[in-house]
C-alpha cells in the first residue's frame, strides 16, 4: 500500500453545522491526503456527514474525550510512523471552516527542518475568558520541558512520522496538546510555532464558556502532574 505524504485526523464532537467545510477545505489543500476524523461519540450527525464528505470516521464508543477520541484514530495509521517515508501527520479541530485551507504552512515548516513538531498560534484572539486555564497550561510546559510557548493548547500542529509513536497515547480530554508537547519535548524533538489566520468556535465569558474552561483547567493539572 502506498503511504500518503500527509495523514490529518481531525478532532470532531458534535460539530455537524462546521465539519463539511472544514474537510472541503483541507482536501482541497492537501490532495491525496488520508484524512481521519476523530469522533468523541458526537450526539448530533457529525460522523454521518463526515463520512458522506469522504472522511475515514473513527468514532469513540462512547464520549471520551479529545485525547481519548484523537488516540484511537492515531492508533489506526501508527503503522505509517514506521515505514521508511513516514508522512507528515497534521492534527485539527474540525470548527476551523474555511481557514483549514491555511495549514499547509505547518506542514512546509516541518518538511524545511524548521521544527519537528509545528503549532499554530492564532494570528487573532476570538473569544475566551481571563486567561487562567491557557497560563496553566503554559507554565505547565515551562515547569516540565523550559520551553515557553504563545499557544500551548492550539489544537492545529503538523509532526513529523517519527514524533507521532512517541505522543501516542494522546493525555486525556483536554490535556491532549500539553502533554504532546511535553512528550515529544523530552524526547528530544523540537517545537516550533507559526502564527496563522485561523478562525474556531470560541467560547466567551458566559457559564457554559467558563464551565469549559474549568475543564480544561482540571485535565492541565491532570497532565502535569502524570508528567512530574
Amino acid at each position: 500500500m502506498d503511504v500518503p505524504a500527509v495523514v490529518v485526523i481531525v478532532a470532531a464532537h458534535n460539530e455537524g453545522d462546521r465539519i463539511e467545510q472544514t474537510l472541503e477545505a483541507l482536501r482541497e489543500v492537501f490532495p491525496g491526503a488520508r484524512v481521519l476524523v476523530a469522533d468523541d461519540a458526537s450526539t448530533d450527525d457529525t460522523a454521518a456527514r463526515a463520512a458522506a464528505a469522504g472522511a475515514e470516521v473513527v468514532t469513540a464508543p462512547r464520549n471520551i474525550g479529545k485525547g481519548g477520541a484523537n488516540t484511537l484514530a492515531a492508533r489506526r495509521v501508527l503503522s505509517l510512523a514506521l515505514t521508511p517515508q513516514p508522512p507528515v501527520f497534521v492534527f485539527c479541530d474540525g470548527d476551523l471552516g474555511d481557514t483549514a485551507r491555511r495549514l499547509p504552512a505547518l506542514v512546509a515548516a516541518v518538511r524545511r527542518g524548521e521544527c519537528d513538531l509545528a503549532v499554530a498560534a492564532f494570528a487573532q484572539r476570538v473569544g475566551g475568558g481571563f486567561g487562567f486555564a491557557v497560563g496553566y497550561a503554559r507554565g505547565a510546559i515551562r515547569r516540565l520541558t523550559g520551553l515557553e510557548l504563545s499557544a500551548p493548547i492550539s489544537g492545529q500542529r503538523a509532526m513529523r512520522g517519527e514524533v507521532l509513536p512517541v505522543v501516542v497515547p494522546f493525555a486525556p480530554r483536554f490535556g491532549m496538546e500539553t502533554g504532546m508537547t511535553v512528550d515529544a519535548a523530552r524526547a528530544g524533538y523540537s517545537i516550533g510555532e507559526i502564527e496563522l489566520d485561523l478562525a474556531h468556535r470560541a467560547t466567551g465569558r458566559s457559564l457554559a464558556g467558563f464551565t469549559h474552561r474549568a475543564r480544561q483547567l482540571r485535565d492541565f493539572v491532570f497532565t502535569e502532574l502524570s508528567r512530574r
